[in-house]
């Protein structure tokens, strides 16, 4: 029997229980789930801030909930979609707020299935809550 394989992505800064419905959501698309940690730099340029933990800890973090089969350091890359080229997933689940394009990942790989994820009481879980309270 084939594996499917789920892959989401993120920052996962300040780690919370949104995360971590995010994970199972995604987890219980498929059989195999494999997580992108951003890199600290692609943060930086996409979001204009850097992460307040570092992307080993990030990555770290996500690892430690034991929802995802594999946790991977995403590429210093500006082409955000070749690493979705290499791991080959069957299905892609995008977070509800996450602002890339379904449509942009279909052009790129037109046998994936993209998957929007609901929301985990986003008006209290919401890393820049954290991110807030930390100042």
């Amino acid at each position: 029997m084939k594996k499917t394989r789920v892959v989401c992505a993120g920052t996962f800064d300040h780690l919370h229980l949104g995360h971590a419905d995010f994970l199972k959501q995604a987890k219980a698309l498929g059989n195999e789930l494999v997580v992108i940690v951003a890199r600290d730099e692609n943060v930086k340029r996409i979001k204009n801030i850097l992460p307040e933990h570092n992307e080993a800890e990030r990555r770290e973090n996500v690892e430690k909930t034991g929802i995802p089969d594999k946790v991977i350091l995403g590429y210093t890359d500006k082409d955000i979609f070749l690493i979705l080229s290499e791991l080959k997933p069957d299905i892609i689940a995008l977070g509800y707020d996450q602002r890339v394009s379904e449509e942009a990942i279909q052009k790129r790989l037109p046998n994936c299935k993209v998957v929007r994820l609901k929301p985990y009481k986003p008006d209290k879980y919401k890393s820049s809550f954290y991110r807030k309270k930390a100042k």
